[in-house]
Protein backbone atom coordinates (compact mmCIF):
# COMPACT_ATOMS: atom_id res chain seq x y z
CA UNK A 1 0.00 0.00 0.00
CA UNK A 2 1.27 3.45 -0.99
CA UNK A 3 -0.28 6.59 1.14
CA UNK A 4 0.24 10.19 0.14
CA UNK A 5 1.12 12.18 3.57
CA UNK A 6 1.13 15.51 3.76
CA UNK A 7 2.63 18.21 6.19
CA UNK A 8 0.21 17.87 9.23
CA UNK A 9 -2.25 20.35 10.02
CA UNK A 10 -1.99 21.84 13.19
CA UNK A 11 -5.46 22.33 13.80
CA UNK A 12 -6.27 18.35 12.99
CA UNK A 13 -3.23 17.60 14.76
CA UNK A 14 -4.70 18.36 18.26
CA UNK A 15 -7.34 16.80 17.60
CA UNK A 16 -8.51 12.79 17.49
CA UNK A 17 -6.78 10.71 20.36
CA UNK A 18 -7.21 8.92 23.36
CA UNK A 19 -9.60 12.43 24.88
CA UNK A 20 -11.59 12.03 21.13
CA UNK A 21 -12.44 8.14 21.70
CA UNK A 22 -13.92 8.74 24.89
CA UNK A 23 -17.14 9.83 23.85
CA UNK A 24 -17.35 6.96 21.22
CA UNK A 25 -16.95 4.62 24.13
CA UNK A 26 -19.82 6.49 26.04
CA UNK A 27 -21.83 5.86 23.31
CA UNK A 28 -21.31 2.29 22.39
CA UNK A 29 -21.84 1.59 26.27
CA UNK A 30 -24.85 3.77 26.27
CA UNK A 31 -26.84 2.25 22.99
CA UNK A 32 -25.47 -1.32 23.61
CA UNK A 33 -26.94 -1.40 27.62
CA UNK A 34 -30.67 -0.78 25.56
CA UNK A 35 -30.12 -3.46 22.54
CA UNK A 36 -28.71 -6.23 24.56
CA UNK A 37 -30.95 -5.49 27.41
CA UNK A 38 -33.88 -6.35 24.89
CA UNK A 39 -32.08 -8.78 22.99
CA UNK A 40 -32.05 -11.26 25.80
CA UNK A 41 -35.79 -11.02 27.37
CA UNK A 42 -37.97 -9.57 24.27
CA UNK A 43 -38.70 -13.43 24.37
CA UNK A 44 -40.58 -13.13 27.55
CA UNK A 45 -42.78 -10.08 26.24
CA UNK A 46 -43.71 -11.23 22.52
CA UNK A 47 -44.79 -14.23 24.76
CA UNK A 48 -46.27 -12.59 28.38
CA UNK A 49 -47.73 -9.14 26.65
CA UNK A 50 -48.40 -9.65 22.60
CA UNK A 51 -49.63 -13.57 23.17
CA UNK A 52 -46.96 -15.13 20.60
CA UNK A 53 -46.52 -18.87 20.91
CA UNK A 54 -43.11 -19.51 22.52
CA UNK A 55 -41.84 -20.74 19.07
CA UNK A 56 -43.32 -17.44 17.21
CA UNK A 57 -41.70 -15.41 19.87
CA UNK A 58 -38.19 -17.23 19.62
CA UNK A 59 -38.31 -16.92 16.17
CA UNK A 60 -39.29 -13.37 15.93
CA UNK A 61 -35.93 -12.19 18.53
CA UNK A 62 -34.05 -14.52 16.45
CA UNK A 63 -35.01 -12.57 13.09
CA UNK A 64 -35.01 -9.50 14.82
CA UNK A 65 -31.59 -9.89 15.83
CA UNK A 66 -30.28 -11.32 12.80
CA UNK A 67 -31.79 -8.53 11.04
CA UNK A 68 -29.82 -5.90 13.36
CA UNK A 69 -26.35 -7.61 12.12
CA UNK A 70 -27.49 -8.22 8.88
CA UNK A 71 -28.44 -4.63 8.21
CA UNK A 72 -25.10 -3.23 9.22
CA UNK A 73 -24.22 -3.68 5.25
CA UNK A 74 -26.95 -0.64 4.93
CA UNK A 75 -25.47 1.74 7.52
CA UNK A 76 -21.31 0.48 6.52
CA UNK A 77 -22.42 1.42 2.52
CA UNK A 78 -24.17 4.50 3.64
CA UNK A 79 -21.00 5.70 5.69
CA UNK A 80 -18.78 5.16 3.22
CA UNK A 81 -20.34 6.29 0.05
CA UNK A 82 -23.37 9.48 1.20
CA UNK A 83 -22.18 10.37 4.60
CA UNK A 84 -19.03 11.08 7.26
CA UNK A 85 -19.12 7.80 9.80
CA UNK A 86 -20.31 10.61 12.57
CA UNK A 87 -23.32 12.15 10.37
CA UNK A 88 -23.99 8.29 9.91
CA UNK A 89 -24.10 7.54 13.54
CA UNK A 90 -25.95 10.61 14.74
CA UNK A 91 -28.75 9.81 12.07
CA UNK A 92 -28.93 6.14 12.93
CA UNK A 93 -28.86 6.48 16.30
CA UNK A 94 -32.09 9.10 15.85
CA UNK A 95 -33.52 6.06 14.13
CA UNK A 96 -33.39 3.64 16.99
CA UNK A 97 -34.71 6.06 19.59
CA UNK A 98 -37.68 6.56 16.95
CA UNK A 99 -38.09 2.55 17.62
CA UNK A 100 -37.53 2.33 21.38
CA UNK A 101 -40.09 5.63 22.18
CA UNK A 102 -42.88 3.46 19.62
CA UNK A 103 -42.27 0.18 21.64
CA UNK A 104 -42.47 2.39 25.38
CA UNK A 105 -46.18 3.96 23.87
CA UNK A 106 -47.53 0.43 22.67
CA UNK A 107 -45.85 -1.16 26.30
CA UNK A 108 -47.90 1.57 28.22
CA UNK A 109 -51.39 1.47 26.85
CA UNK A 110 -53.19 -1.72 26.74
CA UNK A 111 -55.63 -0.70 24.11
CA UNK A 112 -51.93 -1.02 21.68
CA UNK A 113 -51.73 -4.52 23.11
CA UNK A 114 -53.91 -7.50 22.82
CA UNK A 115 -56.33 -8.37 25.90
CA UNK A 116 -53.74 -10.81 28.49
CA UNK A 117 -54.11 -14.69 28.22
CA UNK A 118 -56.98 -15.44 30.40
CA UNK A 119 -55.46 -18.13 32.73
CA UNK A 120 -57.69 -20.69 35.24
CA UNK A 121 -59.66 -22.63 32.48
CA UNK A 122 -58.94 -25.92 31.42
CA UNK A 123 -57.15 -24.49 28.21
CA UNK A 124 -55.81 -20.78 28.51
CA UNK A 125 -57.89 -18.64 26.18
CA UNK A 126 -55.41 -16.02 24.28
CA UNK A 127 -56.29 -13.40 22.19
CA UNK A 128 -53.85 -12.79 19.05
CA UNK A 129 -52.57 -8.75 18.52
CA UNK A 130 -54.44 -7.73 15.37
CA UNK A 131 -52.86 -6.53 11.97
CA UNK A 132 -52.58 -3.02 13.81
CA UNK A 133 -50.85 -3.86 16.57
CA UNK A 134 -48.33 -6.39 15.09
CA UNK A 135 -47.56 -3.43 12.72
CA UNK A 136 -46.76 -0.96 15.37
CA UNK A 137 -44.86 -4.01 17.03
CA UNK A 138 -42.36 -4.74 14.17
CA UNK A 139 -42.60 -0.92 13.30
CA UNK A 140 -40.04 -0.38 16.23
CA UNK A 141 -38.60 -3.57 16.32
CA UNK A 142 -37.32 -2.86 12.79
CA UNK A 143 -36.58 0.62 13.07
CA UNK A 144 -34.45 -0.55 16.73
CA UNK A 145 -32.89 -3.23 14.24
CA UNK A 146 -31.85 -0.48 11.15
CA UNK A 147 -30.77 2.09 14.18
CA UNK A 148 -27.55 -0.18 15.81
CA UNK A 149 -27.02 -1.71 12.43
CA UNK A 150 -26.20 1.95 11.48
CA UNK A 151 -24.32 2.72 15.07
CA UNK A 152 -22.62 -0.83 15.05
CA UNK A 153 -20.92 0.13 11.34
CA UNK A 154 -19.92 3.26 11.81
CA UNK A 155 -18.88 3.59 15.47
CA UNK A 156 -16.04 1.67 15.73
CA UNK A 157 -14.57 2.89 12.14
CA UNK A 158 -14.86 6.59 13.65
CA UNK A 159 -13.56 5.63 16.75
CA UNK A 160 -10.15 4.25 14.55
CA UNK A 161 -10.34 6.70 12.57
CA UNK A 162 -8.71 9.03 15.80
CA UNK A 163 -5.46 7.42 15.56
CA UNK A 164 -3.05 7.54 12.92
CA UNK A 165 -1.78 4.13 11.63
CA UNK A 166 1.55 5.40 10.01
CA UNK A 167 2.07 6.69 13.61
CA UNK A 168 3.91 4.06 15.18
CA UNK A 169 3.16 5.33 18.69
CA UNK A 170 -0.57 5.13 17.75
CA UNK A 171 -0.65 2.04 15.97
CA UNK A 172 -0.59 0.63 18.97
CA UNK A 173 -2.86 2.87 20.19
CA UNK A 174 -5.52 1.65 17.90
CA UNK A 175 -5.42 -1.86 18.60
CA UNK A 176 -5.80 -1.15 22.10
CA UNK A 177 -9.06 1.28 21.05
CA UNK A 178 -10.67 -2.13 19.77
CA UNK A 179 -10.11 -4.01 23.32
CA UNK A 180 -11.32 -0.78 25.17
CA UNK A 181 -14.27 -0.55 22.14
CA UNK A 182 -15.30 -4.04 23.48
CA UNK A 183 -14.94 -2.65 27.28
CA UNK A 184 -17.63 0.28 26.59
CA UNK A 185 -19.84 -2.73 25.00
CA UNK A 186 -19.45 -5.16 27.49
CA UNK A 187 -20.05 -2.47 30.35
CA UNK A 188 -23.35 -1.34 29.18
CA UNK A 189 -24.26 -5.06 28.28
CA UNK A 190 -23.82 -5.60 32.31
CA UNK A 191 -26.41 -2.65 33.04
CA UNK A 192 -28.41 -3.94 30.16
CA UNK A 193 -29.12 -7.40 31.67
CA UNK A 194 -29.17 -6.79 35.47
CA UNK A 195 -30.53 -3.68 35.53
CA UNK A 196 -33.09 -3.35 32.91
CA UNK A 197 -33.71 -6.78 32.26
CA UNK A 198 -34.95 -5.95 36.51
CA UNK A 199 -36.77 -3.07 35.73
CA UNK A 200 -38.80 -5.26 32.80
CA UNK A 201 -39.17 -8.27 35.22
CA UNK A 202 -40.59 -5.89 38.50
CA UNK A 203 -41.60 -2.68 37.04
CA UNK A 204 -42.85 -3.23 33.47
CA UNK A 205 -42.33 -3.24 30.07
CA UNK A 206 -43.20 0.38 29.67
CA UNK A 207 -40.85 1.45 31.87
CA UNK A 208 -37.64 -0.84 30.44
CA UNK A 209 -38.45 0.60 27.57
CA UNK A 210 -38.47 4.09 28.69
CA UNK A 211 -35.03 3.55 30.48
CA UNK A 212 -33.58 1.96 27.35
CA UNK A 213 -35.07 5.26 25.17
CA UNK A 214 -33.60 7.57 27.45
CA UNK A 215 -29.98 5.49 26.84
CA UNK A 216 -29.65 6.21 23.51
CA UNK A 217 -30.89 9.66 23.91
CA UNK A 218 -27.78 10.26 26.22
CA UNK A 219 -25.74 8.07 23.61
CA UNK A 220 -26.83 10.74 20.92
CA UNK A 221 -25.81 13.42 23.54
CA UNK A 222 -22.71 11.83 23.96
CA UNK A 223 -21.49 11.56 20.19
CA UNK A 224 -22.49 15.43 19.64
CA UNK A 225 -20.41 16.31 22.59
CA UNK A 226 -17.20 14.79 21.24
CA UNK A 227 -18.04 16.59 17.64
CA UNK A 228 -15.34 19.28 17.92
CA UNK A 229 -12.32 16.92 19.06
CA UNK A 230 -13.05 14.58 16.10
CA UNK A 231 -10.21 14.24 13.44
CA UNK A 232 -10.65 13.04 10.15
CA UNK A 233 -14.65 13.95 10.23
CA UNK A 234 -14.80 15.91 7.11
CA UNK A 235 -16.26 13.32 4.36
CA UNK A 236 -14.47 13.19 0.86
CA UNK A 237 -16.32 11.22 -1.39
CA UNK A 238 -14.37 8.80 -3.71
CA UNK A 239 -18.07 7.04 -5.24
CA UNK A 240 -19.76 4.00 -4.14
CA UNK A 241 -17.84 0.93 -3.17
CA UNK A 242 -19.96 -1.15 -5.09
CA UNK A 243 -19.65 0.43 -8.32
CA UNK A 244 -15.80 0.06 -7.89
CA UNK A 245 -16.56 -3.49 -7.35
CA UNK A 246 -18.97 -3.73 -10.48
CA UNK A 247 -16.55 -1.96 -12.48
CA UNK A 248 -13.66 -4.25 -11.84
CA UNK A 249 -15.53 -7.33 -12.62
CA UNK A 250 -17.10 -6.14 -15.70
CA UNK A 251 -13.71 -4.48 -16.91
CA UNK A 252 -12.19 -7.71 -16.24
CA UNK A 253 -14.35 -9.13 -18.50
CA UNK A 254 -14.38 -7.18 -20.99
CA UNK A 255 -10.86 -7.70 -21.36
CA UNK A 256 -10.67 -11.12 -21.21
CA UNK A 257 -8.17 -11.44 -23.98
CA UNK A 258 -6.18 -8.77 -23.49
CA UNK A 259 -2.78 -10.46 -22.13
CA UNK A 260 -1.61 -9.87 -18.77
CA UNK A 261 1.44 -7.59 -19.02
CA UNK A 262 4.23 -9.07 -16.18
CA UNK A 263 5.71 -5.64 -14.78
CA UNK A 264 3.30 -3.86 -12.20
CA UNK A 265 4.24 -0.54 -13.74
CA UNK A 266 2.61 -1.57 -16.93
CA UNK A 267 -0.62 -1.86 -15.60
CA UNK A 268 -2.98 1.63 -15.04
CA UNK A 269 -2.46 3.46 -12.20
CA UNK A 270 -3.89 6.98 -11.40
CA UNK A 271 -1.05 9.15 -9.12
CA UNK A 272 -2.91 12.10 -7.50
CA UNK A 273 -0.52 14.62 -6.89
CA UNK A 274 -2.50 17.17 -5.13
CA UNK A 275 -1.14 18.70 -1.79
CA UNK A 276 -3.33 18.95 1.01
CA UNK A 277 -5.28 15.38 0.25
CA UNK A 278 -4.23 11.73 1.61
CA UNK A 279 -4.24 9.13 -0.95
CA UNK A 280 -4.02 5.18 -0.12
CA UNK A 281 -2.34 3.01 -3.41
CA UNK A 282 -2.18 -0.90 -3.04
CA UNK A 283 0.54 -2.92 -4.44
CA UNK A 284 -0.64 -5.37 -6.84
CA UNK A 285 -0.36 -9.40 -5.75
CA UNK A 286 -0.37 -12.39 -7.89
CA UNK A 287 -4.11 -13.70 -6.57
CA UNK A 288 -7.09 -13.90 -8.66
CA UNK A 289 -4.66 -12.98 -11.59
CA UNK A 290 -7.64 -12.74 -14.30
CA UNK A 291 -8.97 -9.39 -12.40
CA UNK A 292 -5.47 -7.73 -13.59
CA UNK A 293 -6.84 -7.40 -17.19
CA UNK A 294 -9.00 -4.81 -15.95
CA UNK A 295 -6.55 -2.48 -15.37
CA UNK A 296 -5.12 -3.28 -19.02
CA UNK A 297 -5.51 -0.54 -21.24
CA UNK A 298 -6.85 -1.76 -24.04
CA UNK A 299 -6.45 1.86 -25.54
CA UNK A 300 -3.19 2.78 -25.82
CA UNK A 301 -1.39 6.17 -26.80
CA UNK A 302 -0.50 5.84 -30.50
CA UNK A 303 2.60 6.27 -31.35
CA UNK A 304 3.74 10.01 -32.30
CA UNK A 305 0.49 10.87 -30.56
CA UNK A 306 0.46 12.53 -26.97
CA UNK A 307 -2.78 11.83 -26.25
CA UNK A 308 -4.88 8.61 -25.90
CA UNK A 309 -8.58 7.39 -25.59
CA UNK A 310 -10.12 7.24 -22.26
CA UNK A 311 -12.21 3.65 -22.58
CA UNK A 312 -13.99 4.87 -19.56
CA UNK A 313 -14.53 3.70 -16.03
CA UNK A 314 -16.07 0.16 -17.08
CA UNK A 315 -13.40 -0.91 -19.43
CA UNK A 316 -10.02 0.47 -17.16
CA UNK A 317 -9.76 0.83 -13.66
CA UNK A 318 -6.40 1.21 -11.66
CA UNK A 319 -4.39 -1.71 -9.76
CA UNK A 320 -5.73 0.13 -6.66
CA UNK A 321 -9.19 -0.96 -8.04
CA UNK A 322 -8.54 -4.11 -8.82
CA UNK A 323 -6.42 -4.95 -5.47
CA UNK A 324 -9.86 -3.46 -3.26
CA UNK A 325 -11.43 -6.45 -5.63
CA UNK A 326 -9.38 -8.97 -4.57
CA UNK A 327 -8.97 -8.45 -0.63
CA UNK A 328 -12.32 -8.39 -0.58
CA UNK A 329 -12.31 -11.61 -2.03
CA UNK A 330 -9.32 -13.01 0.26
CA UNK A 331 -11.41 -11.61 3.57
CA UNK A 332 -15.00 -13.71 3.18
CA UNK A 333 -13.19 -17.11 3.92
CA UNK A 334 -12.06 -15.40 6.85
CA UNK A 335 -15.86 -14.21 7.74
CA UNK A 336 -17.20 -17.31 6.50
CA UNK A 337 -15.41 -19.76 8.74
CA UNK A 338 -16.33 -17.58 11.76
CA UNK A 339 -20.24 -18.10 11.54
CA UNK A 340 -20.63 -21.28 13.36
CA UNK A 341 -19.09 -19.77 16.19
CA UNK A 342 -21.77 -17.26 16.72
CA UNK A 343 -24.43 -20.57 16.17
CA UNK A 344 -22.94 -21.59 18.94
CA UNK A 345 -23.20 -18.24 20.64
CA UNK A 346 -27.10 -18.15 20.37
CA UNK A 347 -27.17 -21.64 21.56
CA UNK A 348 -25.89 -20.71 24.65
CA UNK A 349 -28.48 -17.63 24.90
CA UNK A 350 -31.44 -19.70 24.24
CA UNK A 351 -30.23 -23.32 25.77
CA UNK A 352 -28.40 -22.07 28.53
CA UNK A 353 -30.83 -19.75 29.67
CA UNK A 354 -33.76 -22.58 29.56
CA UNK A 355 -31.18 -24.42 31.75
CA UNK A 356 -30.97 -21.93 34.16
CA UNK A 357 -34.60 -22.19 34.87
CA UNK A 358 -34.59 -25.46 36.06
CA UNK A 359 -31.86 -24.60 38.79
CA UNK A 360 -31.05 -23.07 42.16
CA UNK A 361 -30.33 -19.67 40.90
CA UNK A 362 -30.38 -17.96 44.43
CA UNK A 363 -27.53 -15.68 45.29
CA UNK A 364 -26.97 -14.49 48.84
CA UNK A 365 -30.72 -14.27 49.73
CA UNK A 366 -31.38 -12.86 45.92
CA UNK A 367 -32.81 -14.76 43.24
CA UNK A 368 -31.72 -14.11 39.46
CA UNK A 369 -33.58 -13.61 36.52
CA UNK A 370 -33.31 -15.97 33.96
CA UNK A 371 -32.66 -13.60 31.20
CA UNK A 372 -29.73 -12.02 33.44
CA UNK A 373 -27.92 -15.24 33.46
CA UNK A 374 -25.21 -13.84 30.65
CA UNK A 375 -23.88 -11.43 32.75
CA UNK A 376 -21.47 -14.43 33.81
CA UNK A 377 -19.58 -14.19 30.89
CA UNK A 378 -19.70 -10.47 31.05
CA UNK A 379 -18.50 -10.26 34.52
CA UNK A 380 -15.83 -12.68 32.81
CA UNK A 381 -14.62 -10.42 30.64
CA UNK A 382 -14.86 -6.93 32.43
CA UNK A 383 -12.06 -8.60 34.01
CA UNK A 384 -9.79 -10.22 31.06
CA UNK A 385 -10.10 -7.41 28.97
CA UNK A 386 -8.32 -4.89 31.00
CA UNK A 387 -5.85 -7.67 31.48
CA UNK A 388 -5.23 -8.58 28.38
CA UNK A 389 -4.66 -5.04 27.23
CA UNK A 390 -2.25 -3.65 29.89
CA UNK A 391 -0.72 -7.52 30.71
CA UNK A 392 -0.88 -9.81 27.91
CA UNK A 393 -0.31 -7.13 24.78
CA UNK A 394 2.83 -5.38 25.81
CA UNK A 395 4.28 -8.89 26.75
CA UNK A 396 3.78 -10.76 23.22
CA UNK A 397 4.82 -6.90 21.77
CA UNK A 398 8.32 -7.81 23.60
CA UNK A 399 8.15 -11.03 22.18
CA UNK A 400 6.63 -10.96 18.60
CA UNK A 401 7.20 -6.87 17.76
CA UNK A 402 3.88 -6.65 16.61
CA UNK A 403 2.32 -3.48 18.09
CA UNK A 404 -0.98 -5.64 18.69
CA UNK A 405 0.89 -8.22 20.26
CA UNK A 406 -0.38 -11.13 18.13
CA UNK A 407 -1.68 -10.91 14.14
CA UNK A 408 -5.41 -10.63 13.88
CA UNK A 409 -6.26 -13.71 12.44
CA UNK A 410 -4.13 -15.16 15.41
CA UNK A 411 -6.45 -13.55 17.75
CA UNK A 412 -9.18 -15.09 16.08
CA UNK A 413 -7.87 -18.41 16.21
CA UNK A 414 -6.88 -18.30 19.43
CA UNK A 415 -11.08 -17.56 20.02
CA UNK A 416 -11.84 -20.10 17.99
CA UNK A 417 -10.20 -22.81 19.96
CA UNK A 418 -11.81 -21.52 22.88
CA UNK A 419 -15.01 -21.78 21.50
CA UNK A 420 -14.43 -25.73 21.20
CA UNK A 421 -13.60 -25.91 24.49
CA UNK A 422 -16.53 -23.98 26.12
CA UNK A 423 -18.78 -26.01 23.80
CA UNK A 424 -17.49 -29.31 25.11
CA UNK A 425 -17.65 -28.24 29.02
CA UNK A 426 -20.99 -27.34 28.27
CA UNK A 427 -21.74 -30.99 27.30
CA UNK A 428 -20.25 -32.37 30.62
CA UNK A 429 -21.93 -29.44 32.58
CA UNK A 430 -25.73 -30.56 31.12
CA UNK A 431 -24.56 -34.48 31.94
CA UNK A 432 -23.83 -33.72 35.60
CA UNK A 433 -27.32 -31.37 35.68
CA UNK A 434 -29.35 -34.45 34.01
CA UNK A 435 -27.44 -36.99 36.53
CA UNK A 436 -28.68 -34.64 39.58
CA UNK A 437 -32.42 -34.39 38.14
CA UNK A 438 -31.85 -38.44 37.91
CA UNK A 439 -30.68 -38.92 41.27
CA UNK A 440 -33.10 -36.98 43.54
CA UNK A 441 -36.03 -38.24 41.41
CA UNK A 442 -36.86 -34.61 39.65
CA UNK A 443 -37.07 -35.64 36.12
CA UNK A 444 -40.42 -34.15 35.81
CA UNK A 445 -40.61 -32.08 38.58
CA UNK A 446 -41.02 -28.19 37.73
CA UNK A 447 -39.27 -27.63 40.62
CA UNK A 448 -35.71 -26.24 40.98
CA UNK A 449 -32.34 -28.82 41.36
CA UNK A 450 -30.31 -29.32 43.77
CA UNK A 451 -27.53 -27.71 41.67
CA UNK A 452 -26.46 -23.90 41.37
CA UNK A 453 -26.72 -22.19 38.27
CA UNK A 454 -23.17 -20.99 38.49
CA UNK A 455 -22.15 -24.66 37.60
CA UNK A 456 -23.18 -22.42 34.05
CA UNK A 457 -20.22 -20.14 34.47
CA UNK A 458 -17.00 -22.38 33.47
CA UNK A 459 -18.82 -22.71 29.45
CA UNK A 460 -20.03 -18.95 29.77
CA UNK A 461 -16.54 -17.87 31.07
CA UNK A 462 -14.40 -19.92 28.43
CA UNK A 463 -17.06 -18.28 25.81
CA UNK A 464 -16.52 -14.80 27.00
CA UNK A 465 -13.30 -14.99 26.52
CA UNK A 466 -13.96 -16.24 22.56
CA UNK A 467 -15.70 -14.19 22.16
CA UNK A 468 -13.57 -11.51 22.88
CA UNK A 469 -10.38 -13.02 21.09
CA UNK A 470 -12.92 -13.44 18.17
CA UNK A 471 -14.68 -10.62 17.63
CA UNK A 472 -11.97 -7.79 18.13
CA UNK A 473 -9.46 -9.50 16.31
CA UNK A 474 -12.54 -9.35 13.11
CA UNK A 475 -13.28 -5.89 14.04
CA UNK A 476 -9.73 -4.97 13.79
CA UNK A 477 -8.56 -7.24 11.01
CA UNK A 478 -11.09 -5.43 8.45
CA UNK A 479 -10.63 -2.28 9.78
CA UNK A 480 -6.76 -2.36 8.58
CA UNK A 481 -7.48 -4.40 5.74
CA UNK A 482 -10.05 -3.02 4.31
CA UNK A 483 -9.75 0.22 1.40
CA UNK A 484 -9.77 3.79 2.43
CA UNK A 485 -12.89 4.28 1.16
CA UNK A 486 -14.78 1.03 2.69
CA UNK A 487 -13.54 1.04 6.06
CA UNK A 488 -17.29 1.56 7.75
CA UNK A 489 -18.13 -1.39 4.89
CA UNK A 490 -15.34 -3.57 6.31
CA UNK A 491 -16.50 -3.21 10.11
CA UNK A 492 -20.23 -4.01 8.84
CA UNK A 493 -18.97 -7.44 7.56
CA UNK A 494 -17.30 -8.20 10.59
CA UNK A 495 -20.83 -7.94 12.09
CA UNK A 496 -22.52 -10.04 9.64
CA UNK A 497 -20.86 -12.98 11.27
CA UNK A 498 -23.08 -12.83 13.96
CA UNK A 499 -26.23 -12.32 11.69
CA UNK A 500 -25.17 -15.45 9.80
CA UNK A 501 -25.18 -17.36 12.87
CA UNK A 502 -28.18 -16.15 14.37
CA UNK A 503 -29.80 -17.04 11.03
CA UNK A 504 -28.15 -20.87 11.28
CA UNK A 505 -29.09 -21.13 14.59
CA UNK A 506 -32.55 -22.53 13.88
CA UNK A 507 -31.33 -24.39 10.69
CA UNK A 508 -28.93 -26.37 12.97
CA UNK A 509 -31.53 -26.78 15.85
CA UNK A 510 -34.04 -28.30 13.55
CA UNK A 511 -32.01 -30.92 11.62
CA UNK A 512 -30.42 -31.96 14.16
CA UNK A 513 -33.49 -32.71 16.02
CA UNK A 514 -34.69 -34.65 12.82
CA UNK A 515 -31.56 -36.43 12.01
CA UNK A 516 -30.89 -37.47 15.67
CA UNK A 517 -34.85 -38.94 16.45
CA UNK A 518 -35.73 -35.66 18.66
CA UNK A 519 -32.62 -35.13 20.99
CA UNK A 520 -34.01 -31.50 21.49
CA UNK A 521 -37.87 -32.91 20.61
CA UNK A 522 -39.10 -32.72 24.48
CA UNK A 523 -40.50 -29.80 26.26
CA UNK A 524 -38.57 -31.57 29.56
CA UNK A 525 -34.67 -30.50 29.66
CA UNK A 526 -34.64 -32.92 31.69
CA UNK A 527 -35.55 -36.00 29.20
CA UNK A 528 -33.66 -34.28 26.42
CA UNK A 529 -30.32 -34.80 24.69
CA UNK A 530 -28.59 -31.38 25.05
CA UNK A 531 -25.64 -32.81 26.14
CA UNK A 532 -24.92 -34.60 23.27
CA UNK A 533 -25.75 -31.49 21.14
CA UNK A 534 -23.33 -29.76 22.64
CA UNK A 535 -20.88 -32.63 22.04
CA UNK A 536 -21.64 -32.39 18.58
CA UNK A 537 -21.45 -28.31 18.40
CA UNK A 538 -17.59 -29.06 20.20
CA UNK A 539 -16.86 -31.47 17.00
CA UNK A 540 -18.09 -29.68 14.58
CA UNK A 541 -16.24 -26.49 15.90
CA UNK A 542 -13.01 -28.71 15.47
CA UNK A 543 -13.97 -29.18 12.12
CA UNK A 544 -14.35 -25.46 11.48
CA UNK A 545 -11.29 -24.41 12.49
CA UNK A 546 -9.58 -26.45 10.65
CA UNK A 547 -11.29 -24.67 7.80
CA UNK A 548 -10.30 -21.33 9.16
CA UNK A 549 -6.86 -22.30 9.66
CA UNK A 550 -6.48 -22.87 5.97
CA UNK A 551 -8.61 -19.45 5.12
CA UNK A 552 -5.56 -17.76 7.27
CA UNK A 553 -2.37 -19.71 5.77
CA UNK A 554 -3.93 -18.64 2.69
CA UNK A 555 -4.78 -14.99 3.06
CA UNK A 556 -2.14 -12.64 2.13
CA UNK A 557 -2.10 -9.28 4.38
CA UNK A 558 -1.77 -6.04 2.43
CA UNK A 559 1.25 -4.46 0.84
CA UNK A 560 2.63 -1.04 2.47
CA UNK A 561 4.45 1.37 0.89
CA UNK A 562 4.92 4.75 2.06
CA UNK A 563 5.17 7.78 -0.22
CA UNK A 564 5.32 11.14 1.34
CA UNK A 565 4.01 14.27 -0.56
CA UNK A 566 5.76 17.72 0.55
CA UNK A 567 5.15 21.09 -0.22
CA UNK A 568 8.34 22.23 -2.12
CA UNK A 569 9.71 26.18 -0.54
CA UNK A 570 6.24 26.31 1.00
CA UNK A 571 4.04 26.86 -1.99
CA UNK A 572 0.62 26.07 -2.48
CA UNK A 573 1.12 24.41 -6.41
CA UNK A 574 3.95 22.09 -6.63
CA UNK A 575 4.50 18.78 -4.87
CA UNK A 576 7.19 16.25 -4.22
CA UNK A 577 6.59 12.58 -4.28
CA UNK A 578 8.82 11.05 -1.44
CA UNK A 579 9.10 6.77 -1.54
CA UNK A 580 10.06 5.52 1.81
Amino acid sequence: MAIFQTEPNKKQASRGGRRAVLFVYATEGLENMAFIANALSLVTYFYGYMNMSMTKSATTLTNFMGTAFLLTLVGGYVSDTYWSRFKTCLIFILIELMGYVILTVQAHFPQLRPTPCKLGVAEPHCEAADRGQLALLYTGLYLIALGTSGVKSALPALGADQFDKNDPKQAGQLSSFFNWFLFSLTIGAIFGVTFVVWIGANHGWDLAFGVSAVAVLFALLSLCMGKSVYRNNKFNPKGSPLSSILQVLVASIRNRKLPIPEKAEDLHEIHDKEAGEEHEYIQRTEQFRFLDRAAVNCCPTIEGSSTSTNPGAWRLCTVTQVEEVKLLIRMLPIILSTVFMNTCIAQLQTFSIQQSMTMDRHLIGFKIPGPSIPVIPLLFMFFLIPFYDRVMVPLLRKITGIPTGIRHLQRIAVGLVLSCISMAIAGVVETRRISVAVKHNMVDSGEPLPMSVFWLGFQYAIFGAADMFTLVGLLEFFYAESAAGMKSLGTAISWCSIAFGYFLSSVVVETVNKVSGGWLGSNNLNRDKLNYFYWLLSGLSVINLGAYLLCAWWYKYKKVEVVVLKKQDGSNGSAEMIKA
